[in-house]
């Protein structure tokens, strides 16, 4: 079979196709070349296939379908707000309590809603303000540690020639308990909130970055990947737009685990007297009230009760927010 030959044809209007001819006329403007060659762009194929599809909105939608998640996160959500609401209908400003030996260990009433200290100052004040500072901290950290942890997992996942760096260093850090790294921290350097909160998240990425350095190498070398490097696709690219979502439900849930998880850390810290007390923290009032809570429980119960009720909320709220992130739920 003979191979049919194109004929461009670029001065007339016209051009009329023979009988059994195999020659392929193609018929273009005066002074246009038949053809154009035609550009790619990622962004712009990624619109053409794009569907009224809204992954944040599925989320949403499975998310609300769980109404105990949702109490849970009202419930923390008020928790939070009250912690601001809370010193202004308070009597007494946290900032100018004073000292008064008549009051010491008055158990609540009408006056001291949650009673007063073995110092005679109000312990509402103190126990709300302490939340707000330990709820600030605890988000802070923990999602200084998120951030850090899934960026060294997805380079550490990713570039192969980088792998046996980033796993000496985690065997490095993990192989000495946290523990003493914050106490020589503290000795040297000092016990200040800043100090030690930039300290746990130098020393908290490193669960989550394996975490998703193990989940980067499963997804690394799927067809879809290796034809967007086949296309120049760039590296971070690929990984926030092809990886990255695949992750989005752990990321939540290592989100969810890391906030109470650091509540819990900050307390064991200032047990220890780690932290500096000058700041009031939930986890300064528990270490006060470990002297003194077989004689006056309520200077254990209040700020205990605050720290329980925000790890369960976030703890059963993020869990949900976690499933539903997860693309395999949204059929």
């Amino acid at each position: 079979m003979q191979e049919a030959r194109v004929i461009y044809n670029v001065d007339k209007h016209a051009v009329p196709f023979p009988e059994g001819s195999n020659e392929l006329y193609i018929q273009a403007l005066p002074g246009k070349p038949a053809f154009d060659f035609a550009e790619y762009h990622p962004e712009e194929a990624e619109r053409t296939g794009s569907s009224e599809y809204s992954y944040w909105r599925s989320v949403w939608r499975n998310f609300v379908k769980k109404k105990s998640a949702v109490a849970m996160l009202v419930i923390f959500s008020l928790l939070f707000l009250f912690t601001f609401i809370a010193p202004i209908i308070s009597k007494y400003d946290v900032h100018n309590l004073r000292i008064v030996d008549d009051l010491m260990f008055t158990r609540p009433n009408s006056t001291f809603w949650f009673g007063t200290d073995n110092l005679g100052r109000d312990y509402w004040s103190q126990v709300w303000y302490a939340t707000r500072t330990s709820i600030i901290l605890a988000v802070s950290v923990s999602a200084g540690q998120i951030i850090m942890g899934v960026l060294i997992g997805l380079v550490w996942g990713y570039v192969r020639s980088l792998d046996r760096f980033f796993t000496e260093l985690y065997n490095f850090i993990n192989n000495i308990p946290t523990i003493i790294y914050m106490t020589l921290i503290a000795l040297m350097i000092g016990k200040s909130t800043l100090v030690m909160g930039l300290s746990m998240i130098l020393f908290g990425w490193l669960g989550t970055a394996r975490n998703i350095r193990n989940l980067v190498f499963m997804y690394r070398d799927r067809e879809y990947n290796l034809a967007s490097r086949c296309l120049g696709t760039s590296t971070w690219r690929i990984l926030t737009r092809n990886i990255v979502p695949y992750l989005v439900s752990v990321i939540v849930l290592r989100l969810a685990l890391a906030i109470p998880g650091t509540i819990a850390y900050e307390t064991t810290l200032t047990y220890l007297g780690l932290m500096d007390i000058s700041t009031p923290s939930l986890g300064i009032l528990l270490r006060n009230a470990r002297s003194f809570f077989l004689d006056y429980p309520y200077l254990l119960v209040f700020p205990a009760a605050i720290v329980s009720t925000i790890t369960i909320t976030f703890y059963l709220a993020g869990n949900a927010f976690s499933d539903a992130c997860d693309p395999r739920n949204h059929l």
